[in-house]
């Protein structure tokens, strides 16, 4: 029997990139998979496909998170749809670099609103129908750690990502609920792609700060957030688990 089978799961922005990667291992496993995207329906329809002609089950929803009554439209498709709700896995984010004296409000809100308000918004909604055993897993990031110059906006969304984790821990644990994040190092996806970080200065100076020599691919961060939604985490609540080839 697969880590997941029985389980209900939804992904926040999960139509390309670590949430698509996220929702096909989780399906894979035996998680019937609500696939959340704000814009990309193509992305997310994609996703879906792949993982029913895997053998899956599988439904797109859209909305942003950012939005409460979005925020309980994602979470409602997932009760509607399968009859409950055992997986919450906060991935949707957004990233921008700048110095500090190119920041502003639309650049500290556009930020925060998904990547913070946007986590708490989802959860809100979740935790009203997670029962016994169920897991929440935050996508964080290694920023909390290293901090780069010219990401702190982005670096301080994931480090409230990372308070917020340890703080709903306490909160739901006496109902049996886990919250854990999981700290990605630089992984290739469309978006670093598409923001120019593959092939820069920036991926080689991570890379040269890598132990295991590489950059992480989705499925690097899959394989963990699989760990921390199944039961042989079951003893694991509250942590901030790296997972970026050795970075610190």
């Amino acid at each position: 029997m697969s880590k997941l089978t029985g389980k209900v799961a939804v992904v926040t922005g999960a139509s390309k990139g670590i949430g698509a990667g996220i929702a096909k291992a989780l399906a894979a496993e035996g998680a019937s998979v609500v696939v959340n995207y704000a814009s990309s329906k193509a992305g997310a329809d994609a996703v879906v496909d792949a993982i029913i002609t895997a053998g899956g089950k599988a439904v797109a929803v859209a909305g942003d998170v950012s939005k409460a009554a979005d925020a309980e439209r994602i979470v409602n498709t997932a009760v509607e749809t399968y009859g409950r709700l055992d997986v919450l896995v906060n991935n949707s984010g957004v990233y921008s670099f700048a110095p500090i004296e190119e920041i502003d409000e639309a650049h500290f809100h556009r930020q925060f609103d998904i990547n913070v308000l946007g986590l708490l918004l989802t959860t809100k909604a979740a935790a009203k129908h997670l029962g016994e055993g169920a897991s929440i897993v935050n996508v964080s990031s290694v920023v909390t750690r290293i901090t780069p110059a010219y990401t702190a906006v982005y670096s301080g969304t994931k480090g409230a990502v990372d308070a917020i984790t340890s703080s709903l821990a306490k909160e739901l644990g006496p109902r049996k609920i886990r919250v854990n994040a999981v700290n990605p190092g630089l992984i290739e996806t469309e978006g670093t792609h598409a923001a120019s970080v593959i092939g820069s200065d920036m991926e080689s100076n991570v890379l040269a700060q890598t132990p295991l020599g590489r950059i992480g691919q989705p499925d690097d961060i899959a394989r963990v957030v699989v760990f921390l939604a199944s039961d042989d985490s079951r003893w694991i609540t509250g942590e901030h688990l790296n997972a970026s080839g050795g970075v610190r």
